[in-house]
C-alpha cells in the first residue's frame, strides 16, 4: 500500500514537472528555425520618442547611463529624455539638471516603477509618437533610436529590445547573463518565430505613445511589465522582439541581490497568474492564443528550480527503483538538451558550464524566497546596483 502511494505521488509529480519541460523543449526547437522579416518602407518617417528613465535610489549608475544615451545620432528635436528621480541624492539631481533633459522629483509614500511611469506621463504636455522605457543602469548604442525608428516604421506598436549583459565580473553575473539569453531565446525570439508575441522584460521596451498614455494608469502592482503584457494581449497587440537592438543591462553580482531580484520575479509571477486566470475563459472563446500562452508562462516552474528538482528526484528514485527513475533521467536529459539549444552559440564555452556549480546555492536562495512571497504585495523590491 505504501509503495503504491509513493508510486502515485511520483507519477503525479513527474506529470506536473514534465509540463514545464515540454514547454521549454518546444520553443527551444522552434528557435532553430529562421524568422520572417518585414521590409521597412523605402522612405522612413522620423518618429518622435519620449525616453523615460525611472530611477529609484540609482545614484551610482544614472549619470553614466544618461551621458551615454545623449550620444544618439538621432535628431535631438525628435526625442526627449526624462529621468524620474525617486529618492536620489541632491548632488545627483544637481548633476542631472546640467543635461538637456527633464528631471522629475516625485514624492511617493510607497515607491514603484509603475507610479514613476504614471507620474511622468501625467507631467508630459507634449505629444510623441512612441515612448521608450529604460532602467537606470541601461546603456544603449548611439544608433539605438535610429534602429527603433526603423522597427516602428515596420508597423510595430509594442517592441521589446534585446536586453543583454554589460558586466561579467563574477560567476553569479555570468550565470544571470546566460539565464537572460535563454529567456531571450525561448520567450522572445522563438515566440516571434511561431507567430506569438514576445515577452516583455521591464526595460528596453517601446510602445505607441497614445496607447501607453491611455493604459499606464491601469498599472497597480510592482510587476508593471507583466501587467503591460496582459493589457497588450487582451487588446490583441503583437509584441515584436528586436534582437538586433541591444540594451546593455547590469547583471546581479552577489547572492543577496540575486535573492532580492528573484523574490521580485517570483512574487510577480504568482501575482500575474492570479490576475490573468479570470480572463482565460474569454480568451478561449475568442481564440486569444497569445493571452493563453502568457498565462501558461506564469505557471511555469523557474528553470533553475526545474533543473535541481528533476536531478534530485532522479537520484532519489534511482535509490528506490531504477525503473521508476528512468522517466526522471529522460526528463533531465530533455531539459538539458533544450537549455543547451537555447544558449546562444557564442556563450557555449567550457568556462560557462563550469559555473553551474554555483547553481545549487542559488536555487536554495530561490526556494527560501517561497516563504516570503506575498501575492498581495505591491511594494517595489529594489535591487541595488554596484556600478559607479
Amino acid at each position: 500500500m505504501l509503495w503504491t502511494i509513493i508510486h502515485i505521488i511520483d507519477i503525479l509529480l513527474w506529470i506536473f514537472i514534465a509540463g514545464s519541460v515540454i514547454y521549454v523543449l518546444f520553443f527551444a526547437v522552434a528557435s532553430l528555425f529562421p524568422q520572417k522579416t518585414i521590409v521597412a518602407p523605402n522612405e522612413e518617417k522620423r518618429h518622435s520618442f519620449l525616453v523615460l528613465y525611472p530611477a529609484y535610489k540609482e545614484d551610482s549608475v544614472i549619470i553614466t547611463s544618461i551621458q551615454k544615451f545623449l550620444r544618439q545620432d538621432y535628431p535631438t528635436d525628435h526625442y526627449h529624455l526624462v529621468v524620474i528621480s525617486d529618492q536620489m541624492k541632491e548632488e545627483t539631481n544637481t548633476h542631472l539638471h546640467q543635461f538637456p533633459i527633464t528631471v522629475l522629483q516625485p514624492s511617493f509614500e510607497k515607491s514603484s516603477k509603475a507610479k514613476a511611469l504614471q507620474y511622468a506621463i501625467a507631467q508630459t504636455k507634449e505629444d510623441f509618437d512612441y515612448v521608450v522605457i529604460l532602467d537606470a543602469d541601461n546603456v544603449v548604442n548611439a544608433n539605438f533610436l535610429c534602429q527603433l525608428n526603423s522597427s516602428c516604421n515596420r508597423g510595430h506598436q509594442a517592441i521589446q529590445c534585446h536586453r543583454c549583459a554589460k558586466n561579467a565580473d563574477n560567476d553569479i553575473a555570468i550565470l544571470d547573463g546566460v539565464s537572460e539569453e535563454i529567456n531571450n531565446t525561448l520567450f522572445r525570439r522563438a515566440h516571434n518565430i511561431v507567430g506569438l508575441s514576445s515577452a516583455l522584460i521591464g526595460s528596453g521596451m517601446c510602445f505607441n505613445y497614445k496607447w501607453f498614455a491611455a493604459n499606464v494608469e491601469k498599472l497597480n502592482s510592482a510587476v508593471e511589465d507583466r501587467e503591460l503584457e496582459a493589457l497588450l494581449m487582451k487588446q490583441n497587440i503583437y509584441i515584436k522582439f528586436e534582437e538586433g537592438i541591444p540594451v546593455y543591462d547590469e547583471k546581479v553580482s552577489n547572492r543577496d541581490n540575486f535573492q532580492r531580484q528573484r523574490l521580485r520575479w517570483m512574487t510577480g509571477q504568482i501575482q500575474s497568474l492570479l490576475n490573468m486566470l479570470p480572463y482565460i475563459p474569454k480568451a478561449f472563446v475568442t481564440g486569444n492564443i497569445n493571452y493563453i500562452d502568457k498565462t501558461v508562462q506564469q505557471a511555469l516552474i523557474p528553470r533553475s528550480i526545474l533543473i535541481v528538482s528533476i536531478l534530485t528526484f532522479a537520484l532519489l528514485m534511482t535509490l528506490i527503483s531504477r525503473v521508476w527513475a528512468a522517466k526522471w533521467w529522460c526528463l533531465f536529459i530533455i531539459l538539458s538538451i533544450s537549455l543547451f539549444i537555447a544558449i546562444p552559440p557564442q556563450l557555449r564555452t567550457r568556462s560557462i558550464f563550469g559555473k553551474i556549480l554555483q547553481l545549487p546555492a542559488l536555487v536554495w536562495r530561490m526556494l527560501s524566497n517561497l516563504i516570503h512571497i506575498d501575492k498581495n504585495n505591491k511594494e517595489f523590491i529594489h535591487t541595488e546596483h554596484q556600478t559607479n
